[in-house]
């Protein structure tokens, strides 16, 4: 039964550039060496964006810029650990040597399953979160257009109690809270909305496949199948664009249906 959930790992990747961006204006994207944040530097390249791929992992944030670049895009790699609000500060640096950034996808975080103090890693994944937003905004208040904060249907509608840390859906929930916040608090410039991502096939998640939690899971999904880093890029990329200038302070959730079994 495993085979079922261990096939395909990516689907198809969409040129979005009709959503109303104009070409060469900046993204940041968090978490850009792998995952949805990788899917998403490349869907936002696609689209006409240039893209700071920031992550820890910094070869990893390299090779994505390499993919866009390899490709006629435009992305530079920016190596920073969103958790250390200094390594912030200089990231937010690099990246404005580039110009001023109108869009910021806020990804990155702790991995769900990871063990620690809990308070520790729900202030690493909320307030990290808070700290990058407050940083762009500080620098780019006068030209921020939209952000997305990445969230997740665990916290927010489900428990998940089976299949990842207690910090986990308590963080997500506070990422939602975190959206709506800042969708409120300047009048709406810039706009603040979350993707709330169902089971994903992210590097992350491949460990855990074979899991009868997680096959259960992956088997109530109505659509059929597990989620894709690229269905999660194309709904942050619409809600990012222009083409949603009406859509603020929603938590939208990117999960086959599986919220509705």
């Amino acid at each position: 039964m495993a085979d079922e959930y261990l096939g395909p790992r990516h689907g198809p990747l969409y040129n979005m550039s009709a959503l109303g961006f104009t070409p060469g204006e900046m993204v940041v994207v968090t978490g850009a060496a792998s995952g949805i944040g990788k899917a998403t530097a490349l869907c936002a390249a696609k689209a006409g964006l240039a893209v700071a791929a920031w992550d820890m992992d910094g070869p990893g944030a390299q090779a994505t810029v390499d993919e866009i670049t390899s490709g006629g895009g435009q992305a530079y790699a920016i190596t920073v650990d969103v958790f250390d609000n200094a390594q912030v500060d200089r990231a937010w640096q690099e990246t404005l040597a580039h110009g001023p950034c109108l869009y910021l996808v806020n990804n990155a975080g702790p991995r769900s399953v990871s063990q620690g103090p809990f308070t520790g890693h729900l202030l690493d994944a909320v307030g990290s979160m808070e700290a990058v937003a407050t940083r762009w905004l500080d620098h780019c208040g006068d030209v921020a257009s939209s952000l997305v904060n990445i969230s997740s249907i665990a916290g927010n509608l489900q428990g998940s109690g089976k299949t990842v840390s207690a910090f986990y859906p308590a963080a997500k929930a506070g990422i939602a809270g975190l959206t709506r916040h800042l969708a409120t608090k300047f009048d709406g410039r810039p706009r603040a909305n979350a993707v709330a991502p169902g089971i994903t096939i992210t590097p992350r998640i491949e460990p855990m496949l074979a899991s009868p939690a997680m096959q259960d899971l992956a088997a109530r999904v109505p659509v059929g199948r597990l989620g894709f880093p690229e269905d999660m890029a194309h709904a942050v990329l619409f809600l990012l664009s222009p083409a949603a200038a009406y859509i603020n302070g929603v938590v939208l959730p990117v999960d086959g249906g599986v919220t509705l079994n």
